[in-house]
């Protein structure tokens, strides 16, 4: 397999200091392999992806002087894709709808309990409320949630590769840790079609990617992308968790922190080398 990695960034607001990081590390790496660099455009939140902003991701990143192949991979193209891979889970019996709101979920869990995790890597831990619904009972105004219990029984349980700082190693997933620590995550959400776990799952596949680079944030969140994939009967990725820029409080960049933007940067002045100095890159060759 082709050495291929790829940035996947939204376009509901401006890029920052922490995704040029990831972009540029995306691209080195693949880069000293003989490799390929793809981008994807993560906009199944139509409510706030914005043209716009897409637009200045792909200037931006020019800017930086990164280059990808044509035409690029939008999210909200691939419905059907997402519908198909959501009928293969729904075939095998492992989800369920969900009409619980934030504070059903809330008062369900109740108070919390020493040594019980109430929080994962997706949210609040779902208590199981409606886990006993069909998927035929399921409305427009439900998410659909993977049952837990059901996938990690179904599923032949991975290891996956990790080679980022901090998390190198073998990991094998642990289905205990998936049941308590996890719980049933949502598959679908309201008015989205799709999530982002069963998103980026599917596309990494379809894109060939043979090694996934992001932020060190989402390194809880492989365990239910490696399931997936195992139940999908999908490729699993070598993961790259990197360390995430942060601000001078040592809080982690968001897209709100207009002052660590990469457009306020050329507005004053700055070069991709010096954009690449901030955040601790070695400058290009190119």
């Amino acid at each position: 397999m082709t050495f291929t990695t790829r940035f996947a960034p939204s376009p509901t607001g401006p890029l920052h200091l922490g995704h040029a990081y990831s972009a540029l590390l995306a691209h080195d790496m693949a880069l000293a392999k003989g490799g390929r660099f793809l981008l994807r455009i993560e906009d199944i939140d139509q409510s706030r992806a914005r043209p716009a902003w897409e637009t200045q991701i792909y200037e931006e990143l020019q800017w930086l002087g990164l280059a990808w192949p044509q035409p690029v991979m939008r999210q909200s193209d691939r419905m059907p894709r997402y519908r198909a891979a959501l009928g293969q889970l729904s075939a095998m019996g492992l989800t369920y709808p969900c009409r619980c709101n934030r504070a059903d979920i809330e008062a369900a869990a109740g108070a919390p309990q020493e040594g019980v995790p109430q929080f994962g890597p997706d949210g609040r831990i779902y208590p199981g409320i409606c886990r006993g619904r069909l998927p035929s009972d399921a409305t427009d105004k439900d998410v659909i949630r993977l049952n837990m219990e059901k996938a990690v029984q179904a599923a032949q349980l991975r290891s996956f590769t990790e080679t980022g700082p901090g998390f190198a190693g073998t990991r094998q997933l642990d289905p205990e840790q998936l049941i308590s620590t996890v719980g049933d995550i949502i598959l679908v959400r309201r008015s989205m079609g799709s999530s982002y776990h069963l998103s980026v799952v599917v596309d990494d596949a379809d894109q060939g990617i043979s090694h996934a680079v992001r932020g060190a944030d989402l390194f809880e969140a492989t365990q239910i992308h490696v399931l997936l994939q195992s139940l999908l009967d999908l490729p699993t990725p070598v993961y790259h968790h990197h360390r995430l820029i942060r601000d001078d409080a040592g809080k982690r960049l968001a897209k709100r922190d207009d002052a660590r933007a990469i457009a306020k940067y050329r507005t004053e002045g700055a070069t991709p080398q010096d954009i690449r100095k901030i955040v601790g890159l070695p400058a290009s060759s190119g």
